[in-house]
């Protein structure tokens, strides 16, 4: 078989392996699950193996991220055009991310998720009242030590410039910064003789080879990777508080993939003029691989061979839209926190005027920008967008919707990656190049 259909096949026996789990190993179901002795034991060897398959992942982004964005700027021995490309990326971001928000929010008025007959749902409102001090706690040991105001969205800029270069190379993987210094250094590269860039860059050039080769081979593992965190996901997925949020949970899922199958296709058709089904087909290995990691960043190497390999992006054009994507262009977490912060106030009985809903949508753009460089970085922006609208007493329901997020944000997570390489590819062919074209994609 193929790459992406071994890890297709992993993914499902993972879905299986997980459901077994869960309906044999546990104990107890309320509130949280409680797993047997085989049950905890099974957890953690998925657990192990999938945060080995995560650090693999992780361990080739800063020299990949690195080495392609210097080799894309200084090989090019000019500027030109640089500005130009930076203000096409953003500007698809910005409308994308936008687009999103939309979408969610006109599916969560459209179906309603925390309403039964036009009233609060009594049975979610029953549940995080009968353990609203556990949920209200879930959300405060998960915001701990982070910023619950704006300044988590002001200090973008204050992430992107370290204080020590070095800074950006760290194990926190702090994208923003790595972008800035890599950027520098590419255009510092331009500046200088040629005696003192051609070394550089074939030092460069020769690191760029060698962490596409290292992702290659981690590639190889991937199957056993996603097959650990699937199974991991799906055998501490709770049913009967799925059951319970069920409508809210397809709600979320049917905003995404209308996002991603129908919206973004139809950008890419009458945008870029591409055929959407070649471009999904060229970029399946990095979407399983989103969907199973949940983690647009560890994505990251592999979107990038993708999208170079397969949609025939050029290192240019992918090694400056791509890594920017993953830290600030999150569709998916956008419609997310859109419909989330709806569904909060649905619940709670909170009216929701158009000037309100209006403030959820500006909001929800702001923090998916703004906040997607730290952990938990939904919950951040949920609870900011909750703040500055005035929902009272949200933290309970808040807590009560994280015992579905991690399917949603494997699903989100995906439409995130997504979304950055239709990016690539949009600007690409904006850029005069040639990108899925014939028939040169790998297996």
């Amino acid at each position: 078989m193929k790459p992406w259909q071994w890890i297709l096949v992993s993914m499902i026996a993972a879905l299986i392996t997980g459901a077994a789990i869960n309906a044999t190993c546990v104990i107890e179901t309320e509130p949280n699950l409680v797993f047997n002795s085989v049950g905890t034991k099974l957890i953690g060897a998925f657990d192990y193996v999938g945060t080995l398959f995560m650090n693999l992942l992780k361990m080739v982004i800063v020299p990949l991220v690195f080495s392609s964005i210097v080799v894309g700027i200084a090989g090019l021995g000019k500027t030109d055009g640089f500005a130009r490309l930076g203000g096409k990326t953003l500007l698809y971001y910005s409308l994308s991310s936008l687009v999103a928000i939309l979408v969610g929010l006109f599916m969560v008025n459209t179906f309603k998720p925390g309403l039964v007959n036009g009233q609060p749902n009594e049975a979610i409102r029953k549940q995080f009242e009968a353990n609203e001090e556990q949920y209200a706690g879930m959300v405060q040991g998960k915001l701990a030590g982070q910023d619950g105001g704006m300044n988590a969205v002001t200090d973008l800029f204050l992430r992107m410039v370290p204080q020590n270069v070095f800074e950006a190379f760290g194990a926190n993987n702090k994208m923003l910064a790595l972008i800035f210094i890599s950027l520098l250094t590419g255009i510092g590269l331009i500046f200088i003789s040629a005696e003192g860039r051609n070394p550089v860059l074939q030092f460069f050039e020769g690191l760029n080879e060698l962490t596409l080769l290292i992702t290659n081979w981690v590639m190889w593992l991937a199957p056993i990777g996603v097959f650990a965190l699937v199974a991991e996901t799906s055998a501490q997925t709770g049913f009967e508080i799925v059951k319970l949020l069920s409508k809210y949970f397809f709600v979320v899922v049917g905003a995404l993939l209308t996002h991603a199958f129908i919206v973004m296709p139809l950008v890419l058709k009458f945008v870029a003029g591409v055929s959407p089904k070649r471009h999904f087909y060229a970029m399946r290995n990095a979407l399983l691989t989103a969907f199973s990691t949940a983690s647009s960043s560890a994505t990251l190497p592999v979107t990038m061979r993708a999208l170079n390999q397969n949609a025939g992006v050029s290192e240019r054009v992918s090694s400056f839209v791509l890594p920017l994507g993953a830290t600030v262009n999150m569709d998916g977490t956008a419609l997310y926190e859109c419909v989330a912060v709806m569904f909060v106030a649905q619940v709670l009985g909170f009216e929701m005027a158009i000037g309100t809903q209006f403030t959820v949508v500006m909001l929800a753009l702001l923090t998916s920008i703004g906040v997607a460089g730290v952990p938990s970085a939904s919950l951040v922006a949920i609870t900011i967008i909750v703040y500055n609208v005035g929902i009272p007493n949200a933290e309970a329901v808040i807590g009560l919707i994280l015992a579905v997020d991690r399917p949603l944000d494997m699903t989100r997570t995906a439409v995130n990656v997504f979304s950055d390489s239709c990016a690539g590819v949009i600007i690409a062919k904006s850029e005069g190049e040639d990108v899925l074209a014939g028939d040169t994609m790998e297996s």
